[in-house]
C-alpha cells in the first residue's frame, strides 16, 4: 500500500489538472456544476477513478468526454484514450443538412417596378400550362385571372398545350345532376359545390370532346352541353326528328378545338338519324342509311361511340361488328367483326387512333377482364392484356357486370355484383392497371355508387 500511495497522488493530480482544463472551456463550464463529483471506488473491486456526470445533457456533448482510468494489475495505473460517447442514430434530415452544401434562403421581395413590365402573354403562357388543379387555387388573386376562360389570347394559350390523361365526369345514383370529377393522375376525385347542370330532369353524360360533355335526358327528348370546370351550360334545340326511343351518341370537333365549332350525331336502331352543328346551333338529316348497312341496327347503347379522325364508330349485333359515320362525307360503313367466345359487357375504346375492345371473359366460375385490339388487316380481335390473376379471383363464383365509364386513352370500369363493387382504371399506353378510391362526398361518410360516366379531356376555355 505504501508503494501504490504516490502513483495514487500522482493520478490525483493529473486528474485535477483534467478538470480544471475542461473548467476554463467556457462551452463545457456550464457543464460542471458541483453535481459532478470525482468518486473513488473500494480498491479490492476495480481500482478505478472516473468522472461522473449526473446530467445527462452533458454525455451528448463531444468536447465534454469523460476519462476512465483503470487499474489493470496491482501497483500499476493506466491512464486510456478518452470514452467516446455512444453513437446515436441521426435522423435523414440531418444526413442530407451534411450533404447538401448551404444553400441561403432568397427573401428577396419582388420589386413592382420591375414586375410591373412583365408581358402579359408570357403570363397567360405560363398559366396555360399548370395543372387544371393549380389555376383553379389560385383565380381569387384578382378579377383579371378569374376573367382568364373567357380572354380569346387565353384560349389561343390552351389549345398549344396537350393533356395527356382524360378526366372522368361520373354521376351517381343519389346526386344524379351534381356529378363527380376523377382525376386518375393525382388519384382524386373533386365535388362540384353546385350543379353543373340546371335543370330538374335527369340527365346522362353520353358522349364528350374539347372539354365539352353531352348530355341526354332519360326520356330521350332534349340534349344539353357543358363544360364540368366552368360549369358553362347550353340547352340544344328540339331535334327536328321526333324519335323518343334510346339513341346512341357520339360527338367530334370541327377543327383544334370548339372555338371551331363541334357536331353531335345521334342514331336509332332502325336507322334514323341526325347531325347537330354547333356553328349553325340546329339539327340537320344528312339522308338515309344506306342499303349496305342491315337494318335494324341492334345498337350496343353500353358502348360509347370513339372519334378518330373525324370518323364515328358504334357497336352493333346481328350481325356483330362496328358501324361507322364519316362527319365530314356523311358516309356509313358497316364491318363485320366476330366477337371473342364467353364475351359479354363489352364495350369499345380507342387509343391513338387504334380500335379496342373491353369486356368480362367468363369461363365456368372465373372472370376477368381482357383488352383486344382490332387488327385492320383480318378484321378480328386480338387480345392484348388482361386483368391481374390476383384480381380476377375476388371475381371467382360471382355473378359480374362491368360498366365502362370511360374509353378515351384511360379507361374507368365499374365492376359490381351482389357481394362487392370495385372501380378499376386501366392505362391502354403503360398497360397498368390501378384501383380507383372510394368516392365519397366532403359533407358524408357514405360510399356514393358510380351509375353513368364518361371522359374527357378538361380544358378552361371550351365554351359550349
Amino acid at each position: 500500500m505504501e508503494e501504490e500511495l504516490p502513483m495514487l497522488r500522482q493520478l490525483i493530480a493529473q486528474s485535477r489538472e483534467v478538470l480544471e482544463l475542461f473548467a476554463s472551456s467556457p462551452y463545457c463550464n456550464r457543464h460542471l456544476q458541483p453535481h459532478n463529483q470525482l468518486l473513488q471506488l473500494p480498491p479490492q473491486h476495480h481500482r478505478s477513478w472516473c468522472i461522473v456526470d449526473l446530467d445527462d445533457n452533458f454525455a451528448k456533448d463531444d468536447c465534454c468526454k469523460s476519462f476512465v482510468v483503470r487499474a489493470e494489475k496491482p501497483g500499476t495505473f493506466r491512464m486510456l484514450e478518452p470514452c467516446k460517447p455512444p453513437p446515436t442514430k441521426r435522423s435523414r434530415k440531418q444526413k442530407n443538412q451534411q450533404r447538401l452544401p448551404d444553400v441561403a434562403i432568397s427573401t428577396e421581395i419582388m420589386e413592382h417596378h420591375i414586375w410591373k413590365e412583365f408581358p402579359e402573354d408570357l403570363f397567360e403562357a405560363v398559366i396555360a400550362r399548370l395543372p387544371i388543379t393549380t389555376f383553379f387555387r389560385f383565380r381569387c388573386v384578382s378579377r383579371k385571372w378569374n376573367s382568364l376562360p373567357s380572354s380569346l389570347s387565353f384560349s389561343q394559350q390552351c389549345a398549344q398545350v396537350t393533356r395527356a390523361d382524360p378526366w372522368f365526369y361520373t354521376i351517381t345514383q343519389e346526386y344524379v345532376n351534381s356529378g363527380a370529377l376523377y382525376n386518375p393522375s393525382l388519384k382524386k376525385w373533386h365535388h362540384p359545390t353546385f350543379p353543373a347542370l340546371p335543370t330538374k330532369l335527369f340527365v346522362l353524360p353520353v358522349a364528350s370532346a374539347g372539354g365539352l360533355v353531352c348530355f341526354i335526358d332519360t326520356g330521350n327528348r332534349s340534349f344539353y352541353i357543358c363544360n364540368p370546370l366552368t360549369r358553362a351550360f347550353k340547352e340544344l334545340p328540339s331535334r327536328s326528328v321526333k324519335v323518343w326511343s334510346q339513341v346512341a351518341v357520339g360527338m367530334v370537333l370541327n377543327g383544334e378545338s370548339t372555338g371551331e365549332g363541334y357536331k353531335i350525331l345521334w342514331v336509332a336502331s332502325d336507322g334514323e338519324y341526325e347531325v347537330y352543328d354547333s356553328i349553325d346551333n340546329s339539327w340537320t338529316c344528312p339522308g338515309s342509311m344506306p342499303t349496305t348497312v342491315k337494318l335494324p341496327l341492334s345498337l350496343n347503347f353500353r358502348s360509347q361511340a370513339v372519334s378518330i379522325n373525324g370518323t364515328l364508330y358504334f357497336m352493333r349485333s346481328d350481325p356483330d361488328g362496328i358501324i361507322s359515320y364519316d362527319i365530314s362525307s356523311g358516309d356509313w360503313k358497316q364491318f363485320v367483326i366476330p366477337l371473342p367466345l364467353h364475351l359479354s359487357d363489352h364495350t369499345l375504346a380507342q387509343c391513338g387512333g387504334q380500335i379496342l375492345l373491353v369486356g368480362l371473359l367468363t369461363k365456368n366460375a372465373a372472370t376477368c377482364v381482357c383488352i383486344w385490339e382490332l387488327q385492320k388487316m383480318t378484321l378480328l380481335w386480338k387480345e392484348v392484356d388482361r386483368m391481374p390473376n390476383i384480381w380476377c379471383l375476388e371475381f371467382y363464383g360471382k355473378h359480374m357486370n362491368m360498366i365502362c365509364l370511360g374509353n378515351k386513352g384511360i379507361l374507368m370500369l365499374s365492376l359490381r355484383s351482389r357481394q362487392m363493387n370495385r372501380l378499376v382504371t386501366y392505362n391502354i399506353k403503360s398497360r397498368e392497371w390501378q384501383k380507383v378510391p372510394s368516392c365519397i362526398l366532403p359533407w358524408g361518410r357514405k360510399r356514393q355508387w358510380i351509375s353513368r360516366g364518361t371522359a374527357f379531356h378538361p380544358c378552361l376555355t371550351a365554351s359550349a
